[in-house]
């Protein structure tokens, strides 16, 4: 099983470690790419790199910090990665045995480095996935050229279970050959039978799900036992049919 998770606008600021490493792994040349045009850009004049990443006059820092980024400490993306989902997740404190589940089993798309696993190190940075780097272009349409075999290989003969949120879903769409395996997970807040999707519910509730699932220790092979798993680790889930891009969950919840 391979779960995609979205990666967090919050990164934690490692204080040592060694610096950022772009020559190894299939997604070297491409995470290149991204970083040469990310620092390029905060190089220069600093408002035209605020407009440009869709930041204010006040996250000038974090320009700063991405002019540097080839030379910032790194850390495992697990400790790198805040915020709502990460905070509910807690990866750095599941046992042994989940832990080395989650390791294997989870991949965080990002805007920077494509797929990232839990334990690889990586330094912090500030790039929406929605974002148009001069000279490269799109960030998502970058990754979409470059992350379908890597997804392919890390999932294997495995279910791909998605929790990414819409912009990050732009950066790998599952082909028709891999839909009888792949679940796309949506969180519904229920209130007085109305239903909404809510940002903090949706990210809570996938962070505590993922956790579940890997205490739990199951590998179910496709949507159906994947849905079985998840009504039996006690929430309310909804299926869709099958459809060309995998099968629909909808979680549904009325409080945390």
């Amino acid at each position: 099983m391979l779960i995609l998770l979205p990666p967090s606008e919050g990164k934690a600021q490692p204080r040592r470690g060694k610096p950022l490493d772009l020559e190894a792994g299939p997604l070297a040349a491409a995470r290149g790419e991204v970083v040469d045009a990310l620092v390029a850009l905060c190089r220069g004049p600093e408002p035209e790199a605020l407009r440009v990443l869709g930041l204010s006059d006040g996250q000038v820092d974090d320009v700063c910090r991405n002019a540097g980024l080839r030379d910032l400490p790194t850390a495992a993306a697990e400790r790198v990665y805040t915020g709502v989902l990460y905070d509910a997740l807690e990866l750095t404190t599941l046992g042994a045995s989940a832990h080395r589940r989650a390791l294997s089993r989870i991949a965080i798309v990002s805007s920077l480095y494509g797929l990232v696993r839990p334990g690889e190190r990586i330094a912090p940075y500030r790039l929406a996935g929605g974002v148009s780097l001069p000279g490269l272009g799109g960030v998502a349409a970058h990754w979409r050229r470059h992350l379908d075999p890597v997804v392919r290989e890390q999932a294997g003969r495995g279910l791909v279970v998605d929790l990414r949120s819409s912009t990050y879903a732009a950066f790998w769409r599952p082909a028709p050959d891999l839909a009888d395996r792949v679940v796309t997970v949506r969180v519904l807040h229920e209130v007085h039978g109305r239903r909404q999707v809510v940002s903090h519910f949706n990210k809570a509730t996938k962070g505590r799900l993922v956790r579940a699932v890997l205490e739990d220790g199951r590998d179910p092979r496709t949507p159906s036992a994947f849905t079985d798993l998840v009504v039996e680790l006690g929430w309310q889930v909804e299926a869709g049919p099958a459809t060309r891009g995998g099968t629909q969950l909808d979680v549904v919840v009325s409080e945390l």
